[in-house]
């Protein structure tokens, strides 16, 4: 290590004097220390306060120049060297040689502002501001026969591409072309996962899933799914694994979803329908989420439906009842979910027999599937007869207000105390009700009118309203048991409550006050003194309902 020092102390003077034969016979020899021992020659090279000097070494017509960004790239291979080389001043020359011609020095140089960058999201974010990514990008496309520098392109994209603020600055630029060109020409299963690993951060924004679109990454993505379907190699499984995922992901943005459907009739969308009777659960997967994207509004829904969609879903459900696929059993019940939102599909989807197929699924303990279940009930019966059907299915029912006690899964305990009160509000029938009070679910329904969301709070009150008025003797004891009449006190006196909880509080109020013992808690509770105060409240429907309110409170007091 002598020699070492001995390198070190003839570096710091050529390099003032410029000589360029012995300093390059200076880096060789750090090179070669460099190889031999990194570590130690590195925590030399520190000490010796030599890499100050780089930094006006690294000049883009000296011949030296490569050699020296090499040395940065082998000693930032150390996390302790990696601020003393920002400390030196290293980051603006470097990257400014990311404009040179000269290929080793471009590798040289990449190398260097990579290890120097890396895991320091501020670092990165430094290269981004100093406008490293249109350069970059400019380099893959002049550069792309030269493997080592398109890999060194694609290591400093996939890094870049982790922060947010990357991904307008490679909006701007031609990254989808150059990619999706680089991308078909790979024939390497390890080179091709090097292009997935940047395009999987890159297509998380909008605008550049369009352009990917519309640079025919999908077209490639299809063909590997079409190659690799049925092979059995792990590394086949994992790039149709990849490909069909990116597909999904591309499909998430609005605009690029809606130019792949082409009113239904575009190849992709009838490719993307043919992966859901396939075999191959990673493309059932793929499929069925994928339609789930396609479906996510009213015109794409209603074509989806009227052309059989439903049926193959109901399909792919069937082949998982039994100990099935859970990722499959919540992607095809998600899109189920979407294309039951417009009004005009919810009979259809009936008549097909969708509640049915997912009932099936009711002794599901998963979650997930739970969740997406109820959701998918709740947005098909807006219909009183399917709401009457479901509302008396006692095993539904029960099931619902055992998930309603899913502490541990808000979504679910929301989404089951959601579908007990669209099945009171749709079917307006008191057999539902007496369906509901029996298996438990009134105090369910009072728990929800104190929700933080206003639009359930509104549900649970009108639910509650029409159980009043429809079955107040049945459900009486519960509603007493459940203190409905003292959380109706709480939502009438608190300024925040919003003007329709208001309203429909006074409306429940009114109504059970037909039952002896929830009409004398309304007494002791000094309700008129609320009320009468929101006789001046600005909400014209508000103010009239406190008025009749009043009355009836006085009437009957």
């Amino acid at each position: 290590m002598d020699n070492l020092s001995d390198t070190l102390k003839k570096l710091k003077i050529t390099a003032v004097d410029r000589t360029d034969d012995s300093l390059e016979g200076c880096l060789d020899c750090l090179l070669q220390a460099l190889a031999q021992n990194n570590m130690e020659t590195s925590e030399k090279i520190q000490g010796s306060g030599i890499l100050q000097l780089f930094a006006s070494l690294l000049v883009p017509q000296s011949s030296c120049t490569a050699k020296v960004a090499n040395i940065i790239a082998e000693v930032a291979k150390n996390e302790f060297m990696r601020i003393p080389c920002v400390d030196a001043g290293l980051i603006s020359p470097l990257v400014q040689l990311l404009n040179s011609k000269d290929q080793e020095v471009l590798l040289q140089t990449g190398r260097a502002l990579g290890n120097i960058c890396y895991d320091s999201h501020s670092l990165q974010a430094q290269l981004i501001n100093m406008g490293v990514i249109p350069t970059l990008v400019k380099l893959l496309g002049i550069h792309c026969q030269n493997a080592a520098l398109t890999e060194m392109c694609l290591v400093a994209f996939g890094n870049l591409a982790e922060l947010e603020s990357s991904k307008e600055q490679f909006a701007s630029t031609n990254i989808a072309e150059e990619l999706v060109k680089l991308f078909k020409k790979q024939i390497d299963h390890d080179k091709r996962e090097m292009v997935f690993e940047v395009l999987a951060p890159l297509a998380e924004n909008d605008a550049i899933k369009l352009q990917l679109v519309e640079a025919g990454l999908v077209e490639c993505l299809l063909e590997i799914v079409q190659q690799k379907v049925d092979s059995d190699k792990e590394e086949d499984i994992a790039e149709l694994k990849t490909a069909s995922d990116l597909m999904v992901l591309l499909l998430l943005g609005d605009e690029s979803m809606q130019k792949l459907f082409e009113g239904g009739k575009g190849n992709v969308f009838q490719r993307v329908l043919s992966w859901i009777p396939s075999n191959n659960h990673q493309l059932q997967l793929a499929g069925a989420l994928a339609i789930a994207n396609f479906a996510r509004n009213d015109g794409n829904c209603i074509h989806m439906v009227d052309n059989g969609i439903v049926e193959k879903l109901m399909g792919l459900l069937d082949r998982h009842v039994e100990d099935g696929n859970v990722t499959v059993q919540h992607a095809a019940l998600s899109a189920l979910r979407n294309l039951a939102i417009p009004v005009i599909n919810k009979a259809k989807m009936l008549s097909a027999g969708v509640t049915e197929a997912v009932l099936k699924f009711l002794k599901s303990e998963m979650p997930p599937v739970q969740f997406k279940l109820l959701g998918t009930l709740r947005m098909l019966i807006d219909a009183q007869e399917a709401a009457e059907q479901l509302g008396a299915n006692v095993k539904l029912v029960a099931r619902l207000v055992e998930w309603c006690e899913a502490k541990d899964h808000a979504g679910v305990m929301g989404e089951s105390s959601r579908l007990l009160s669209a099945l009171i509000r749709h079917s307006k029938s008191k057999d539902v009700i007496k369906t509901i009070v029996q298996s438990g679910g009134i105090k369910h329904l009072v728990t929800m009118a104190t929700s933080e969301h206003v639009i359930m709070q509104n549900e649970a009150l009108v639910a509650l309203a029409l159980i009043a008025a429809l079955e107040l003797g049945t459900a009486e004891k519960d509603l007493e048991s459940a203190k409905l009449v003292q959380i109706l006190h709480t939502l009438l006196a608190d300024e925040r409550s919003a003007p329709e909880i208001k309203y429909n509080s006074m409306v429940l109020i009114c109504a059970v006050m037909g039952s002896e013992s929830l009409h004398k808690e309304v007494q002791d509770l000094a309700f008129l003194d609320v009320v009468s105060k929101l006789r001046s409240h600005e909400n014209k429907s508000v103010a009239q309902q406190a008025s009749l309110t009043e009355q009836r409170l006085a009437v009957e007091s």
